[in-house]
C-alpha cells in the first residue's frame, strides 16, 4: 500500500479546538482524481489545511507524498509542499511582482539557485498553463482566469505528485471556469493526482471524476451512477 499518494486511517480532523470531521478513511492513489465537496463550514478547507501542513494532525494516522503527518514538523513542512502543489481560490499572487517574478520567489524559496535552471522551469511551465508571453505582466493586470493559470504554473513549478486545488473555480465566470478546467484536466492526464474542493456542481457532471463528501463531521464517498 505504499504507492497511495495520500492516506488517511480514522483522522480526526480539527479547526482549532473544534472537532469539524471524524474518523475520516480516505486513500488517494497516483493518479486520481477526487472531488472534494460538502457545505461551507462542513471541513473541506480544514481537511485541506491539514494536507498542506497548515493545520495539526492530532488524532488517527495520515501520510501525504511520503509524509507522516502526525510526526510533520514546523521544519518539514516547506519539503511537504515542494512535493504537493497547491491552488487557492483567491489565486494568493504578490501584486508587487511580475508573474515571473512570482514564480521565481517560489522556487528560491525551496532551494532553486541556478539562475538559468529557474528560468527555464519558469518558461516551461508558464507555456504548459498558456502564458509564456506574459511573464513581466503584474497579477493586477491580468484577469482571473489569467491569475488562475498562473497560480497552477507555480503549483507545477517543483514537479509535485498531488495538486490541492481548493475551490479553484470560485472567483471565476463558468466560461473562464472550463478553461481552467480542462487546463487541470490536461495536468491530472499527465499522470498527476488531484484532490480538489468545489461548489460547483456543472463542473462535476461536465469532467466525471471520484467524489467524496464532507457532510455532519463525517467524509464518505459518493456512489457513481
Amino acid at each position: 500500500m505504499k504507492d497511495s499518494i495520500l492516506h488517511l486511517e480514522n483522522a480526526d480532523i480539527y479547526q482549532r479546538d473544534s472537532l469539524v470531521l471524524s474518523k475520516v478513511n480516505l486513500r488517494i492513489e497516483k493518479g486520481e482524481w477526487y472531488y472534494l465537496i460538502g457545505k461551507t463550514g462542513s471541513g473541506k478547507s480544514s481537511l485541506m489545511k491539514t494536507l498542506y501542513g497548515d493545520l495539526k494532525l492530532q488524532r488517527g494516522m495520515g501520510t501525504i507524498v511520503g509524509f507522516d503527518l502526525k510526526k510533520l514538523k514546523e521544519k518539514e513542512i516547506p519539503f511537504l509542499r515542494r512535493k504537493i502543489g497547491i491552488v487557492f481560490q483567491d489565486f494568493k499572487l504578490l501584486n508587487d511582482r511580475t508573474v515571473f517574478d512570482n514564480l521565481s520567489f517560489v522556487l528560491k524559496a525551496t532551494g532553486w539557485r541556478d539562475k538559468d535552471e529557474i528560468k527555464q522551469k519558469i518558461e516551461a511551465v508558464l507555456e504548459h498553463v498558456g502564458m509564456k508571453t506574459k511573464y513581466y505582466k503584474k497579477p493586477y493586470e491580468l484577469s482571473g482566469g489569467e491569475q488562475q493559470r498562473v497560480a497552477i504554473a507555480r503549483a507545477l513549478l517543483n514537479d509535485p505528485d498531488l495538486i490541492l486545488a481548493d475551490e479553484p473555480t470560485g472567483n471565476l465566470d463558468p466560461k473562464t471556469s472550463i478553461e481552467v478546467m480542462e487546463l487541470l484536466n490536461e495536468i491530472h492526464q499527465g499522470g498527476k493526482s488531484v484532490l480538489m474542493a468545489t461548489h460547483d456542481y456543472a463542473l462535476i457532471v461536465k469532467f466525471k471524476h471520484k467524489t467524496i463528501k464532507c457532510e455532519g463531521g463525517e467524509l464518505f464517498e459518493m456512489t457513481t451512477n
